[in-house]
């Protein structure tokens, strides 16, 4: 019988995606569960699966089309009959020991074409080719895919992470032009940006930390930290922590605009600006209010995890009250962050460099960072932002302060 294979919708508010790039070609004999395609929503990327082993009789639109949820994109012929030279997938036998010697190999597992094998690694054909292009060997690629299996993703990370961006497989130069369709993420991120621009009375103020005293108990307490609670100390978890308390104090820059309403928020939903191989994402740390530096530190970690991986969930990146970006980890020394819609305050970090300042009327050397809140004027007027963002300064160059301000800086990092 033939069966229909259904683009699964990736959230409640996603209608449409985008065919990313088929992983097999009509004929191809696939495996239940196997990855036919990869595709992309305006928030995520996503495989769908073969639900039963046959034959592709049927592939229904091309790589860039845009197509509804919930759509049929493939027919699969499940009372094909098996290719010879392809293994079932499973033996089953009475004795274990020969069943485990007479099962096949991973790599002695070869599809015709839907899988393809190259020094015993499972890669995706547009990973595979992108590899060759940059003279990447796929063994030194890991995979995120079903069964380990090489995505175009993981590919373009590699180019990234190896070099082989410096390296373009076109020695010659050429004046060509190249268009390339937006994807939803990017198509999202985009107009949310003009939205923001044209929708909010959005001003920046800024103002410069000194990032020694945390510096400082980063090196006396890094090893120590990581050794207890199996994570590094960054300092995002120090700036969640100092905009958590400022936020409780200063609680209209922790609201947002629902039509002629101000709604404030009791609890603080940090969003995390990352940057994934899609583009820019913003998953959330929810109720970082309450949570430790160690916690704060193990979230930031998972998240920016699942961001680099295209694992992240719509719930993940949905919400938030207030949102942190690090244009330092890139060499920013100073910007004007675009607020995050609905969200009205958006903090921007940058890079610390060592700069002259007076101290006790002595001009000293003082690694400085530069900070920028972004902040809707329509609720929040400039005594607030100025007063909030100034708060966050003394909080982070008093680290001890980061709990009740009568802790030792020990409790702080929760020894």
């Amino acid at each position: 019988m033939a069966i229909d294979i259904i683009v699964p919708a990736p959230g409640e508010s996603v209608s449409e995606v985008t065919i990313s790039s088929w992983l097999v070609k009509e004929g191809d004999w696939v495996e239940m569960d196997a990855p036919i395609a990869e595709f992309e929503s305006d928030k995520a990327t996503f495989e769908v699966n073969a639900e039963k082993a046959g034959v592709i009789e049927k592939l229904i639109g091309n790589e860039g089309d845009t197509i509804a949820v919930n759509s049929v994109i493939a027919v699969v012929n499940t009372d094909a009959p098996r290719p010879a030279n392809i293994p079932t997938a499973e033996i089953k036998v009475e004795n274990k020991e020969i069943a485990k010697e007479s099962a096949p190999k991973v790599s002695e597992v070869v599809s015709t074409s839907s899988l393809v094998v190259a020094t015993d690694v499972l890669a995706s054909p547009v990973a595979l080719e992108l590899l060759s292009a940059y003279g990447i060997e796929p063994s030194l690629v890991t995979g995120t895919g079903s069964n380990g299996k090489i995505t175009k993703v993981d590919a373009l990370e590699a180019i990234v992470k190896l070099g082989g961006v410096s390296a373009s497989p076109k020695t010659a130069q050429t004046r060509n032009l190249r268009r390339e369709k937006m994807s939803n993420l990017r198509k999202t991120v985009a107009r949310r940006l003009v939205a923001a621009k044209n929708e909010t009375a959005m001003l920046t103020t800024f103002n410069e930390v000194n990032m020694k005293p945390i510096m400082d108990l980063r090196t006396k307490y890094k090893k120590r930290f990581e050794e207890q609670f199996g994570v590094g100390l960054g300092f995002m978890s120090f700036f969640t922590r100092a905009v958590c308390i400022a936020l409780k104090e200063w609680p209209a820059v922790n609201a947002s605009i629902e039509g002629e309403e101000i709604v404030y928020h009791d609890y603080c939903d940090i969003s995390i600006a990352v940057s994934a191989p899609k583009g820019l994402v913003v998953p959330v740390i929810r109720s970082a209010e309450n949570l430790s530096i160690d916690q704060i530190e193990k979230e930031v970690k998972r998240l920016a995890t699942k961001a680099r991986d295209n694992k992240l969930s719509i719930d993940e990146m949905t919400g938030g009250s207030f949102t942190i970006t690090n244009g330092g980890v890139f060499g920013s020394m100073m910007s004007t962050p675009i607020i995050n819609q609905p969200q009205s305050g958006i903090l921007g970090m940058h890079n610390i460099v060592e700069r002259p300042v007076v101290e006790n009327g002595q001009i000293v050397i003082r690694p400085m960072m530069y900070l920028a809140l972004s902040y809707d004027h329509r609720i929040i007027d400039g005594r607030e932002s100025v007063s909030f963002l100034v708060r966050v300064k003394n909080l982070l160059e008093n680290p001890e302060m980061l709990l009740d301000g009568k802790r030792p800086e020990e409790t702080v990092l929760g020894f």
